[in-house]
Formats: structure tokens, sequence, C-alpha cells
């Protein structure tokens, strides 16, 4: 459905005009001066003819079918004319026309009016207020973005027409090629995940980068990445990550911006590479679009100074790669080629006087090498340096290997050529190692989450219909938060371990129950609107007589009355004392854009101390798991040190994927805390202490 935005047989420019300062002039000259080879109509009611072409009044005046409309005319005008775009039967309409959701409440009102035509008529639709949309290989410059851009393997998608407009004036200087460009504006209707599915398995694309606000729908955007990520490699780049930042998200484009920590987990989940900043998105792309993928985390390193073969092995390493020893037989060939002074180990260094055909040897062996999955080639400019030949060199010994090649040509005046060599070859160059081993980490990265597992949920036997009959009771009341009592419930219907624990409505009550369990035991005030029980006074642990129980259970209602007015107190819970383990938490808060993100960390103080917790987005697999324990800093101290018996590790990981299917099964829990779920040493489980949980209101 979306081909017609990239090969058109025609296009309408609605809002054409005469006028070189206006948006419509920009829009139909890029169309006709960028080689456009369908029929293109102006549609303009006061014009005869643009641009030696023929002007129609309306589009419902053109004599043959249309398959793109861009509208390009002030906003009230827009939805008359979408409506004549539906009449025609256009299938795709770009609305470039601001002054719409970005503006304020009554332009979100016009937009929702857009959406709703379209959707009337079977449209598609991106925008409104963006820049347009570009493919070089049609060639198609529905845009008001000066030139086309050269022709390549990357596919660039973005929130913001500006910063497209950077972009492709950054690509018409060369060294870096699109087969596909749209600016996506407000996104009322054709979204990143329109854009990703489109794109999958499009032969043009190689690599697919995306600059993005916000999206609108963070499961479906996952689950389709997931696809996509599985044949070629997503870079993003994600802004409105700090406060203040998402701030101006909303003022920017009306974009709900959802946390960082739920965007770094749902990238991580769905195989998006994530790129720390917009030189870093198109230094990954053009190791991705250009090279081969990298098979492996060895890279070789062929220099011709020694200060920058270091810098470049401290960042590789840094980024998780390996320098691997070349094998004997290399390193006898490269010994017995290279100068007395020159390394035959890697980094190797072919010497400051180094001429083409030495860099060409070093470079043949050390590609050759099987213990080398990439090379990073090194090159200052030094009195004997022969750049442009040794480009030649870097060039066609990339050509004739299945290894990735990237270059790091350092300097400026004198390696500009030696540069514009290296790009007729397809070889990326970085100014500085640093730069090249990163590129080089990504597609490191992209090698490992291809290699995941298919993701796969899995689903526990569980009792939906007592979790359902209860929260429809707590409605019921008027409540939205779950008490003590109820709370076990929904824990042991998920299948989780809990202490025995009962409600006492008296102190004689609670005496009876501790007995019964036998002491020590905890008492925690029984409330549904005291959430954080400790802040009141509201937990006593390591009770140990009949008197204890007596004095807590009284002075935790006394408290509970006196600091929370009007609260509905329903007693004590006395609940056994559990405290031999590990405390760690599990959370859950709801994201706006990707639904539940789930939290592990450990429990107790420790949280809020340390800070050190791992988010998902559920639901997710089993991997997805055991990685988010492993991710904390502190995971050590659950393997356990000096002499510590390790915490039951597969206990943890099914506490987790149990809580992920508990908050997929049930929407409307917007909060959701077990802390502490106290793990025991390995093989003897874990048992869930406390959990406060909240529903929508």
């Amino acid at each position: 459905m979306l081909e017609t935005f990239f090969q058109p047989q025609s296009v309408a420019v609605i809002g054409a005009s005469r006028d070189p300062d206006k948006l419509g002039y920009a829009v139909l000259a890029n169309l006709k001066e960028g080689g456009f080879p369908g029929a293109l109509y102006p549609i303009n009611p006061k014009a005869d003819e643009i641009l030696g072409l023929e002007v129609y009044p309306s589009v419902m005046d053109v004599p043959g079918p249309v398959d793109l409309a861009v509208i390009v005319i002030p906003y009230p005008y827009v939805p008359a004319a979408l409506e004549e775009c539906g009449k025609k039967e256009i299938p795709t309409v770009v609305v470039i026309s601001a002054g719409f959701r970005e503006v304020d409440r009554e332009g979100l009102e016009r937009e929702r009016e857009l959406i709703g035509i379209a959707k009337q008529y079977g449209m598609r639709l991106i925008g409104p207020n963006c820049l347009g949309v570009i493919d070089p290989n049609t060639p198609l410059n529905a845009s008001f973005s000066a030139g086309m851009p050269p022709s390549g393997p990357i596919a660039f998608m973005s929130q913001s027409g500006a910063l497209g407009t950077a972009v492709l004036d950054m690509a018409m200087a060369g060294r870096i090629g699109f087969s596909k460009f749209v600016s996506l504006g407000n996104k009322a209707d054709v979204s990143e995940i329109d854009l990703l599915d489109a794109w999958w398995k499009d032969p043009a694309s190689k690599v697919i980068l995306i600059y993005v606000e916000g999206v609108p729908d963070g499961q479906k955007f996952i689950e389709v990445a997931r696809q996509v990520t599985r044949d070629k490699p997503v870079v993003a780049i994600k802004s409105g990550v700090t406060a203040s930042g998402s701030r101006a998200v909303s003022s920017h484009t009306g974009s709900l911006a959802g946390s960082e920590a739920a965007y770094k987990a749902a990238f991580r989940q769905a195989g998006v590479i994530r790129a720390p900043s917009m030189e870093a998105l198109f230094d990954y792309a053009r190791g991705f679009a250009y090279q081969p993928l990298l098979p492996g985390d060895r890279i070789g390193i062929v220099t011709n100074a020694g200060g920058p073969g270091i810098l470049a092995t401290d960042a590789l390493e840094h980024a998780g790669l390996r320098i691997p020893r070349l094998s004997p037989d290399t390193t006898r060939a490269l010994t017995e080629y290279l100068p007395g002074a020159a390394s035959a180990a890697n980094p190797v260094d072919v010497l400051g006087d180094a001429m083409a055909d030495r860099y060409e040897q070093a470079i043949r062996l050390v590609l050759h090498d099987a213990q080398v999955d990439g090379v990073m080639v090194i090159l200052t400019p030094q009195a004997m340096t022969e750049i442009e030949e040794t480009a030649h060199a870097v060039g066609q010994m990339a050509q004739e290997s299945d290894k990735p090649v990237l270059a790091c040509f350092m300097g400026e005046a004198r390696v500009d050529a030696g540069i514009d060599v290296l790009w007729q070859y397809g070889v990326p160059n970085y100014p500085f190692p640093e730069r090249a081993a990163a590129a080089f980490a990504a597609m490191s990265g992209y090698r490992r989450e291809r290699e995941r597992p298919i993701f796969r949920p899995e689903p526990s036997e569980v009792c939906i219909p007592r979790v359902r009959e209860l929260f429809d009771q707590v409605r019921s009341e008027g409540r939205v938060s779950i008490g003590d009592a109820e709370a076990w419930t929904i824990l042991e219907c998920y299948g989780f371990t809990v202490p025995q624990s009962r409600l006492a409505e008296t102190a004689e009550e609670a005496v009876d129950i501790a007995e019964e369990i036998g002491y020590p035991v905890v008492m925690k005030i029984a409330s549904p609107d005291i959430l954080h029980k400790t802040d009141v006074g509201g937990v006593r642990l390591n009770l140990r007589s009949p008197d204890d129980v007596r004095d807590a259970f009284d002075l935790m209602v006394y408290r509970a009355g006196r600091y929370v007015p009007g609260a509905r107190i329903w007693g004590c819970q006395v609940q056994q004392m559990v405290s031999s383990g590990r405390e760690v938490l599990l959370g859950m808060s709801r994201d706006p854009q990707f639904g539940p993100l789930v939290a592990f960390g450990l429990g107790g103080i420790y949280v809020e101390a340390l800070k050190d917790v791992a988010f998902r987005v559920a639901p997710f697999s089993r991997q997805e798991a055991e990685e988010m324990i492993r991710e904390i800093r502190s995971y050590a101290l659950l393997e356990g040190v000096r002499g510590e018996a390790p915490a039951d590790h597969e206990a943890m990981v099914e506490a987790l994927l149990r809580i992920s299917q508990l908050v997929t099964d049930f929407p409307e829990i917007v909060e959701l805390d077990i802390n502490p779920l106290m793990v025991f040493e390995e093989g003897r489980g874990a048992m869930a202490i406390d959990m406060r949980l909240v529903l929508s209101s």
C-alpha cells in the first residue's frame, strides 16, 4: 500500500505556485528537475501554466489517475483538498502543510479531521507538518528540500523535517547515499512502524535509520522491529531522553515522550541499535551500508603509526571487541615481508615510510588470517605516504574480501583526496580510531542480536478468573489499591510462594494467629488507603511474644488512624518472619508508549540507594529475563561472594516471567512492586514477602 509514496506513476502537487519563493513552487521544481519520469499535475485554480506544465484547478480535473498527491496549501484548506483526493481515489498523500497538532488543541482537532477523511477513503497519509518524501532510485523528490541526494543503500526516516534538511545537505556533499528518505512530521497516519514494515524487504535498502521523538504504539514497534532486524540492521537515535528534552518533544511535535528506560529496553528487545549521537548514527550506517556484516568480534589493525594503533586497540577493547593474536603463518609472512623495525603482531605497524605496496600486502595477509573477522586500516599523512595509491590498495583488498574493512585516514587537507578514493570502493572512512571502533562495535552487536533465539513467550498455568474476580471486587468498592490479603491471592494465582499470613481484626486475634504460625512474626497495618506502610510506622519485624504482638497491633492501628485520617483500617496482617536470603525487587510501571515496563534490582534499601535496576518491556522471553538479572551492576552479590552460596537464579527468572505474564494479562495494572522477593540459596526457590499493586482509575 505504501509503494506509491516512492514509485508513483503520476504526482499531483496541490498548491503548486508560480512564485519561486513559495513551497508549492519548490516542491514542483524538485519533482521536475529531479527527473521524475511520470506525469506531473500542478494544481492551482489561479494559474494556467507553471514550469512549462499544464495546471489544473482541482485534482478532480486531472484527466488520468493520480498515484500520489502532495498538499502544500494553508491549513484551513487542507481538509477539503484531502476530501477531493479521496473522491479521485488517490491512494497516497503527503501533507506538507503545517498548522495542526504541533500548534494547539484546535490544530489537533484539524488533524483528527484529516485522519477521519483518510480512513473514510482508504488513503495513506504522510504528515502533516513534514518535509516530504524522496526516492533517488525512482527518481522522486516530493519535498521542499533543495536538490536530489545521491542514491545509496541507506533508508532514513525522521520525525523532524529541519533535521532532515541538514541530513540531505550532508548527503549532497557526497560520501553517503539514500535509497529512501521520509520526513514523518506529525505522523497522523504513517509512522515509523509502517515504514519499517514497508522497507523490511526493500532490496535497495541495506540499513534503516530512524530519528525518533516518540512512537505511536510501542508494543507494535517492538513486534515489527523484531522481525525487520532479523534481516537488516535498524539504527535509531532517540531525542527527548532528559526531563527538559521530553518537554521539548511535547511542544515540538505534540508527541508523548516515553521514558528513557522504556526506550532503552524496547530498542534492545527489538534488536534496534541505539546511536548516542547523530554523528554515531551515520558512522554506524556507513559500516552497515557499504561493508559486509562482521562475522565475529576479532579485529585486525594495520597502521603506519604506533600511537594511533594503540588508540585503536584501546578503543576496540573498551567497546567489547578483541584484538586477536595473528596465526603463526601470518606472523611469519609479515616478518619476512616487512622491514625489520616493523611490527608483525596485531596491531601491524608497517612504519611511517610505508608506500601503497607495503600496505596492500599487509592488509591482504591480515584479511586472510582465520583469526581475524574485520580490519581497521589507519593512515597518517607522513612524508613518504602515498595517500591516493594506498586508498586504491585498501579499496581493492576490501572488494576481494568477505570481511568488513573500515578506514581511518587521519588528518584533513592532505588525506581528503584519498578519502574520495576510498568512497569509490565503498570503504567508509572515520577521522579517528575511536569512531571506527564504535562502528565495528555496532556491527558486532548486530551480529549478536541476529544470533539470539526468536522471541517466544513462555506462559505458565495461572488462575486468571480468580484475579479478575478480585479486581472487579476492588473496583466495585471504589478502590484502586490492593490490600495485603488480596496481594497474596494474586501472587498465589501466578505461582509465587508467599509467607504464611492471616488478617487479624483485634489484638487478641493477632496473638492467636502468631502462635499458630510460630514466633517470630511480622505485623503490617492492613489498609487499602495506606500504600507505604513504613511511612506511618505500619510494619514491625521480629515480634517474639504475645505481648510484642498486642503492643504492635495497638500502636500500629493508633498511628495509622492518626497519620492517615479517614483511612479504612482492616486490622493487621500477621505474617511468617522470613530472614534468610537475598532481597531483590520486581516492579512494573506502565509506560505511556510501550506499556508494562518491568524492573529488576536488589531489594530493600539498595534499590533507592544504588538505583541499580534493569528494565524490559513485557512480555519478554526467558533469555531476556536471564539477561535482565545479569545486567545489574550488583549481580556479583547474587552470585555469592566470600564463600556465600549463590542465590537461586532459576527462581528469579521464573519470578520475572510470571510478573511479565501478570501485567500482560491485566493491562489495568498501572503499578506493581514486589519488594522484597526473598531469594534463597540455589535450588531452594524464592518467596514474595510484600507486594504493592495499583489499578487504573
